[in-house]
């Protein structure tokens, strides 16, 4: 009769999330990811398969929690260039904090992997295309309540504002310079006026 498994699987994915998520996938052992996941080696290659298997399912794991966290801020309703401008603040806190020096996991797993993985490119651009339709949703919704008129290509706009997200967590990780990020932010929304 076979063992039934004495752990959360979600639990050890998201803890397996957070090494990849620090250290990177070369950087990140499996002795770190038995030790952080509080599992054995075999149960890890048991329940998600090799180490590139376990990363992939980390990336993901990622994606669905942290979008939504992130991004929550522009399904808000009133003005959308305050709930843009509340994110990119929000991103700014954040990323000067001692958990968010590790920048974006999607951002870091495309510098490094994606160039020479299909996989994790397939996944990181799948990212990039779900962020790109929520900012999309805020901008036409901010084209319809007569904020943005001034923004005809929503998409192109939509684009713009996520690589300098993604540039801005990336800069973060080099600089605690919190006026030097704000200057990118003020910059980067300008586009809306």
């Amino acid at each position: 009769m076979a063992r039934q498994k004495e752990f959360d699987r979600d639990e050890v994915l998201h803890k397996a999330m957070e090494v990849f998520w620090t250290r990177g996938y070369e950087g990140a052992s499996i002795q770190d990811l038995v030790q952080h996941m509080g599992i054995n080696r075999q149960s890890i290659y048991d329940t998600f398969g090799d180490k590139h298997s376990l990363f992939l399912q980390s990336l993901d794991r990622y994606r669905e929690i942290q979008i939504r966290k992130v991004f929550a801020v522009l399904e808000r309703p009133g003005s959308v260039k305050r709930n843009l401008r509340r994110l990119f603040e929000e991103v700014i806190a954040r990323a000067l904090s001692a958990e968010g020096r590790r920048g974006c996991f999607v951002g870091n797993s495309m510098s490094e992997l994606a160039g020479r993985c299909k996989a994790t490119a397939d996944r990181t651009c799948s990212s990039v295309a779900s962020a790109e339709k929520i900012f999309r949703r805020a901008l036409e919704r901010g084209r319809e309540q007569g904020e943005l008129s001034r923004v005809r290509d929503t998409r192109a706009v939509a684009r713009f504002l996520y690589c300098n997200l993604q540039g801005l967590l990336l800069l973060a990780k080099a600089t605690g310079d919190r006026k030097l990020l704000s200057d990118v932010v003020k910059v980067t929304l300008s586009v809306l006026d």
